[in-house]
């Protein structure tokens, strides 16, 4: 099928509450009846198509790959419902793939910025903070609106984790990359370094463990958001298990971020800090995983707040459309309301990316 063909829905578009009719006509949506349109569903519950905030397409554990392995990535994503990827940091160039109608459609953070021997070896571009900003800049230029900083990893020398960049540098890189008009986002697992960035005015939190109370506090009344990627959290004692013997405090560290994980998360949710749903997919997490961390989220917040973080709500905070006239037609018809019943959105009635039937 094409993008010319005419579709017609009824149901409640999420997260409304009155039933209506949608029409999709030549990929976007339309309240107006078009003659002739083919009838998918009635009385059906219609979702904005789901959003992956945290996803790496062209990122395996060994770095970049080639291009079927991309492809694969981004279809096993849109197979599970994602219709939009925000890269959260990838070796590969891949803006053809925002050339592939038939793939989710894709922001892109460009390269990872770290420092040398203090990430994972072939993901990251490498610089030392006297070019942290110098690099920011490129890759703001480079990117989709958004930079990805290593916030903090083990530091060897210690034998624990660290901030990869002294607070002044990291604030800022993060005042060059909003000069260029791109937002900034950082992986933080421990305590200082979100503590530190959030004070230098970053835009967003990947994971978040060691989030205190007073930087909870801060995010809220910052408006900070965080992507927690509940199901990467959840492989913290994997992470952990191999350097017990080697750096007992990194371990031991990793495990209690862990053991607190659920409560961490938990207050930032009661604090009202804006939260949206990503996975992590790319080295250890499998792709197309998005409805395991709505289903994490669900468990912390509920269902209703789960599906806006990886659906409506996410899409409003990159830019995105969501079923308004005029808007592209990435959708998903279940049979029952998901915020009810979540496992309807396991077997929907249909999917449509840019007005095509998946």
């Amino acid at each position: 099928m094409t993008a010319g063909n005419c579709f017609h829905i009824h149901g409640v578009v999420l997260p409304g509450d009155e039933p209506t009719d949608i029409y999709v006509v030549d990929g976007v949506v339309s309240h107006e009846p078009a003659p002739g349109a083919t009838t998918i569903a009635r009385n059906a519950w219609i979702l904005p198509g789901l959003v992956d905030a945290h996803c790496h397409i062209g990122l395996g554990p060994g770095g970049a790959v080639d291009e079927a392995t991309t492809i694969a990535q981004a279809r096993a994503d849109l197979a599970a419902g994602t219709m939009l990827v925000r890269d959260a940091g990838s070796p590969s160039d891949t803006r053809w793939v925002q050339e592939r109608n038939e793939l989710p459609r894709l922001l892109r953070s460009g390269r990872h910025v770290a420092r040398p021997m203090r990430y994972l070896r072939d993901v990251g571009v490498e610089v030392e903070p006297v070019d942290l900003v110098e690099q920011v800049r490129h890759e703001a230029r480079s990117g989709d609106g958004w930079v990805k900083l290593v916030g903090d990893w083990i530091d060897r020398s210690i034998g624990d984790l660290a901030p990869l960049w002294p607070a002044d540098v990291a604030a800022a890189a993060i005042a060059a990359a909003h000069e260029e008009g791109a937002r900034v986002t950082a992986h933080v697992f421990g305590e200082q370094a979100v503590a530190e960035l959030v004070a230098a005015g970053i835009d967003c939190i990947e994971h978040g463990t060691g989030m205190s109370d007073d930087v909870i506090d801060e995010m809220a009344e910052r408006g900070t958001v965080l992507v927690p990627t509940m199901i990467n959290l959840n492989r913290f004692p994997d992470y952990a298990a191999p350097g017990r013997e080697k750096y007992p405090n990194f371990s031991r560290h990793l495990m209690h971020l862990y053991e607190r994980r659920f409560e961490t998360i938990g207050r930032a949710i009661e604090a009202g800090i804006e939260i949206h749903a990503g996975t992590d997919a790319g080295t250890v997490v499998p792709h197309g995983q998005i409805q395991e961390e709505i289903a994490e989220l669900a468990g912390l917040g509920g269902i209703g707040f789960a599906l806006e973080a990886a659906s409506w709500g996410a899409r409003t905070w990159l830019g995105a459309d969501n079923l308004t006239p005029g808007a592209s037609a990435d959708l998903i018809v279940c049979a029952a309301d998901p915020r009810e019943h979540l496992a309807t959105l396991r077997n929907p009635l249909a999917k449509l990316l840019r007005g095509v039937p998946v």
